[in-house]
C-alpha cells in the first residue's frame, strides 16, 4: 500500500506540474482521497472536440500501478466518439490488457488526447445501448474485443457478451 501511495503522490505532482495539453487536475477530486481523481479535459484545437469540455475519473486500486486505473469519462458531457460509450466508458486497449506498470496517468491522458484527436467522425460504438444496459459499472470489467483481434474476420465466441470496438 506504501509503494502505491508514493506512486500516485508522484504522479499526482506530475499531473499538477506538467500536465498534458488541455488537461487539469480537479485538486477538489483529491482532498479526500488519493485513489479518486478527477482530470479536467477540454477538446484539442483543431479537433472534432475543439472547445468541448469533459471530465475523466480516475480510480486506482491497492494493486496499482501493476493493476491498470479504472479510467471513464464523467460528469453532463460524455464525448460522442467511436470508442467512447454513453455511460462512459472507453474502450483504450491501455486501460486493460495492455496495460504496463511503465505507463502513468499523464500517458493515459495522452492516449485519451490523442484517441479523441485522431477522430474523424462523431458516432458511438455500434453496440452502445446494448452494452449501456448491460454492462457492470466498473469498465475493467468488461471484456473488450479489440479492433485488431477481429480484424481476421473471426468473430469473438460469445460477441454478444463482451464488447467490440471498432
Amino acid at each position: 500500500m506504501a509503494s502505491m501511495q508514493k506512486r500516485l503522490q508522484k504522479e499526482l505532482l506530475a499531473l499538477q506540474n506538467e500536465p498534458p495539453p488541455g488537461m487539469t487536475l480537479n485538486e477538489k477530486s483529491v482532498q479526500n482521497s488519493i485513489t479518486q481523481w478527477i482530470v479536467d479535459m477540454e477538446g484539442a484545437p483543431g479537433t472534432l472536440y475543439e472547445g468541448e469540455k469533459f471530465q475523466l475519473l480516475f480510480k486506482f486500486s491497492s494493486r496499482y500501478p501493476f493493476d491498470s486505473p479504472q479510467v471513464m469519462f464523467t460528469g453532463d458531457n460524455i464525448p460522442v466518439h467511436p470508442h467512447v460509450y454513453s455511460n462512459g466508458h472507453i474502450c483504450l486497449s491501455i486501460l486493460t490488457e495492455d496495460w504496463s506498470p511503465a505507463l502513468s496517468v499523464q500517458s493515459v491522458c495522452l492516449s485519451i488526447i490523442s484517441m479523441l484527436s485522431s477522430c474523424k467522425e462523431k458516432r458511438r460504438p455500434p453496440d452502445n445501448s446494448f452494452y449501456v444496459r448491460t454492462c457492470n459499472k466498473n469498465p475493467k470489467k468488461t471484456k473488450w474485443w479489440y479492433h485488431e483481434l477481429y480484424s481476421s474476420g473471426i468473430p469473438p465466441m460469445s460477441f454478444f457478451s463482451q464488447s467490440f470496438c471498432l
